[in-house]
C-alpha cells in the first residue's frame, strides 16, 4: 500500500512542505526509510497476516453455519441507478475474481497468483432472504439483491472476508457460506468519487452526493440483526471487514496518511465497551477522518451489544505510510467466540 502514497506524492496541488518526509511524523519516516516503504511493508504485512490467523483461529473453533458480514459498496452494485443505505446479498454460490479490482488499478496481488484468478464464495441465500423479511418487519426498509452487477466487480470487501481469513489459500478453501450486507459507508462520495482515489484537483467542485446511513443507524440495524437470529438453532459469526481511517479519504492530511488520533479515540471506547459515547459518533466526525467504513463496526458492535458479548482480544495496527489503520477484534459470550 506504500504505491498509493507514492502515487498521492505525485498531486501536485499538496504543498511541497508536506510532501517532505523530513518533516513528518516519526513513525512515518522510519515507515518510508531509505527506501520508500519497501522494507516496512514486510513487518506491516506480516503483523495483520497473524492477527488474521488469530481471528481465522476462533472462527473454527466457534463452527460457524453461517458468517454474516458488514462490508462497504464502493461503485460495485452501488452505481447511479440506485444507491441504499444497506443491501443484503441473497446471492447463491459464486465464482468470482477476488483481484479483480486490484487489477483495475495496476496493483499485484499479495500471493503472486494469476491476475483472473477465481475462488468460489458459498452463499446463504435463503438464510438472507429470511433476513431480510424480519429486518423489514423490524423497521428497516432493507434492500436485497439476488445478482451481482454483471458490469463490475464483485464487492471487495465481502470477498476480502474470505480472501484473508482464509489466507495461505487466497480464499480457495474457506468452508463457511457468507451473508453479506453491504453498507453504503462512502455517502457522500459514493458516486462522486465511485469510492476511490482523487486529486485534489479532481475534487475541487465535485458534486456530493447524499450522506450514507449514520453510526447510530448502523449500530441499530446490527442490534436488529442479532435479534432477527435469537431464537434460531444457527451459529451465526459476525463480520465487520473494513478498515479504519483511509489516508486517501483524510483531506486534513493532504492524502498522506490516515487519522490516527481519531482512530485511537474510537478504539478507546471500544475497548472500554462504552457503547454510548461510541454510537454518538456523529457523520460529519466520520467524513473528516477518512473513517467512512468504520461504519461496517457500528453495525457489528451493534449485533455484540444486543448479544451482550464480551471484547476478549483486540489490536489496533497503526501505520502512516501504509494508507489505513487496521483493527482486529474478538467478541465471546461465555466464554464461547
Amino acid at each position: 500500500m506504500a504505491s498509493l502514497l507514492r502515487w498521492t506524492l505525485t498531486d501536485p496541488d499538496i504543498p511541497e512542505s508536506a510532501k517532505d518526509p523530513a518533516g513528518w511524523p516519526e513513525l512515518m519516516q522510519r515507515e518510508w526509510g531509505g527506501d520508500k516503504g519497501v522494507t516496512a511493508a514486510a513487518a506491516h504485512r506480516q503483523a495483520l497476516v497473524d492477527n488474521l490467523a488469530r481471528c481465522r483461529r476462533a472462527l473454527d473453533e466457534f463452527r460457524p453455519d453461517v458468517v454474516v458480514v458488514w462490508g462497504d459498496d464502493q461503485y460495485e452494485n452501488f452505481r447511479e441507478e440506485i444507491i441504499p443505505p444497506f443491501c443484503v446479498l441473497a446471492y447463491d454460490d459464486l465464482e468470482v475474481e477476488p483481484f479483480e479490482l486490484m487489477n483495475e488499478r495496476g496493483s499485484p496481488n499479495a500471493w503472486g497468483l494469476p491476475d483472473h484468478t477465481a475462488i468460489t464464495i458459498r452463499g446463504a441465500a435463503d438464510y438472507a432472504r429470511r433476513l431480510t423479511s424480519e429486518l423489514i418487519e423490524r423497521g428497516f426498509d432493507m434492500a436485497y439483491s439476488y445478482q451481482k452487477r454483471k458490469d463490475s466487480p464483485f464487492p471487495h470487501a465481502i470477498a476480502n472476508t474470505q480472501l484473508f481469513l482464509d489466507y495461505p489459500d487466497a480464499g480457495a478453501k474457506f468452508p463457511y457460506p457468507l451473508l453479506p450486507i453491504t453498507v453504503n459507508c462512502y455517502g457522500p462520495h459514493v458516486i462522486a468519487r465511485r469510492g476511490g482515489l482523487v486529486t485534489f484537483a479532481q475534487a475541487r467542485g465535485e458534486r456530493l452526493d447524499p450522506v450514507g446511513p449514520t453510526p447510530a443507524r448502523c449500530f441499530a440495524l446490527g442490534r436488529a440483526v442479532a435479534q432477527a437470529f435469537t431464537g434460531t438453532d444457527l451459529r451465526v459469526a459476525l463480520v465487520a471487514s473494513s478498515s479504519w481511517s483511509h489516508a486517501f479519504l483524510v483531506d486534513k492530511t493532504w492524502h498522506l496518511a490516515p487519522d490516527t488520533e481519531s482512530d485511537l479515540r474510537l478504539y478507546q471506547l471500544l475497548t472500554a465497551g462504552d457503547y454510548e459515547s461510541w454510537q454518538a459518533t456523529t457523520s460529519a466526525q466520520i467524513l473528516d477522518s477518512g473513517q467512512q467504513e468504520i461504519l461496517n463496526w457500528f453495525c457489528m458492535t451493534g449485533a455484540a451489544a444486543e448479544l451482550g458479548l464480551d471484547l476478549t482480544w483486540s489490536d489496533l495496527v497503526l501505520t502512516d505510510v501504509f494508507n489505513s489503520n487496521k483493527c482486529f477484534a474478538i467478541f465471546e459470550e461465555g466464554g464461547q467466540q
